[in-house]
């Protein structure tokens, strides 16, 4: 018998000297990204100008790299929300991809619109309008998944102290873009390391965006398979000016998940169009996505659409679900789901060998559920009645596995 454990592919940013776009790139590589096929990416950007380099340096006693964005040119700030998701959009980038990284722009623009008092619309960039912010985000969204990773969780923030230098002149750290993306978040903000006085800018806008968007805010219990170090470009004496990026596995049982629960009430589209919704839902990365026949206003029969997501994917999944649905509005609130703990073993039946899989509460197993695939290639190979070959193999699963 042999036994596979499902576990989820997890990632933790342990925010050491402060997160920014190059540093995360850092610690990517670091992990065990290679940077060409990153770089190969980002060039379906079709923006061209510029170029990834990485070279080991040190911060404090640890080494790591220091990935750089050189460019071919003046980076003059040109680009706008607007064209970064535009650009994105228009890229042969994968589906999942493209909706993280626009989500974080977005909520780049609505940091950016709340610091000016501004539409989103009306929101100019400058330093952020740039191309390094470009390949920085979407650097970061491909990173992540060319390691595989399925739930990203970060540490609390340092704050950064005293002063740093912008296009509108000199700004208190963290700045007003990085503060307000805090806020918009509720994400924990700690003090510099050790009461630093002028710790610097640890906390960088883009930094903020793709933490904020992309990840959950607490240190998970994981195994950790493998560790990248991103260097900031400054190497202060007072602390080590790094980003730690931990992979390695979460074990996707006897936890309490933090999630959102998205529903909408739609009374006027076809089935074949929920269901393209539920299918890009998924491949946003929803946990469940279920419609449930109800009654509206002169008792019109309607549908309601529920989408189980994680909680950074909200403003992505909102903005899908009113892109792609004829709804005005989508409810959203916060739920907490207990999973327990879920194992698929191959068992020696009968029938031959089955995959089966165990649910387990406290360490014991509980149920058990044959594979629906593997039950359906059985019936058709023995011309066997697929029900016949389900219960067969639960009853010998069953007295094998439960209470074990």
């Amino acid at each position: 018998m042999t036994q596979e454990e499902e576990k989820l592919k997890t990632a933790y940013l342990n925010c050491i000297g402060g997160i920014s776009g190059d540093m995360l790139l850092g610690a990517l590589v670091d992990a065990g990204v290679p940077l060409e096929q990153l770089d190969g990416a980002l060039q379906t950007l079709n923006v061209g100008g510029f170029s990834l380099s990485a070279r080991a340096e040190r911060r404090g006693g640890v080494s790591g790299l220091l990935v750089t964005v050189g460019l071919d040119g003046p980076d003059d700030g040109r680009f706008q929300v607007s064209d970064f998701i535009r650009i994105v959009e228009d890229s042969s980038l994968g589906p999942r991809i493209v909706e993280r990284a626009c989500s974080v722009f977005r909520r780049l623009g609505e940091a950016e619109a709340r610091v000016h008092n501004v539409s989103v619309e009306d929101v100019q960039l400058h330093e952020l309008g740039s191309l390094d912010t470009l390949v920085d985000v979407v650097g970061a969204v491909v990173g992540l998944d060319l390691l595989d990773v399925e739930q990203l969780y970060c540490s609390t923030l340092p704050s950064g102290s005293g002063l740093v230098k912008s296009a509108h002149g000199l700004l208190p750290a963290p700045s007003p873009a990085t503060l307000a993306l805090f806020a918009m978040s509720g994400a924990p903000v700690g003090p510099p390391p050790r009461g630093i006085r002028d710790a610097g800018e640890m906390v960088t806008p883009t930094g903020a965006a793709i933490a904020t968007t992309l990840s959950t805010f607490r240190q998970p219990v994981m195994t950790v398979e493998r560790v990248g170090y991103g260097l900031g470009s400054r190497n202060p004496e007072s602390y080590p000016n790094m980003l730690a990026l931990w992979v390695g596995e979460e074990t996707a049982g006897s936890k309490v998940t933090d999630l959102i629960l998205i529903e909408t009430n739609i009374d006027d589209m076809s089935a074949e169009l929920l269901a393209y919704v539920q299918e890009r839902l998924f491949d946003l990365g929803a946990r469940d996505v279920w419609f449930a026949p109800i009654q509206m206003k002169k008792n019109r029969p309607a549908t309601m659409l529920c989408a189980l997501m994680p909680a950074e994917l909200e403003s992505t999944a909102v903005d899908l679900v009113m892109k792609e649905t004829t709804t005005l509005g989508v409810r959203v609130r916060p739920v907490s789901r207990h999973e327990a703990e879920r194992q698929i073993l191959e068992i020696e039946t009968s029938l031959g060998p089955v995959r089966v899989k165990v649910k387990r509460l406290g360490g014991r197993a509980v149920s058990v559920s044959p594979e629906y695939e593997e039950c359906r290639r059985i019936a058709m190979a023995r011309a066997m009645p697929l029900q016949d070959v389900y219960r067969r193999v639960q009853a010998e699963a069953g007295d094998r596995l439960l209470g074990a």
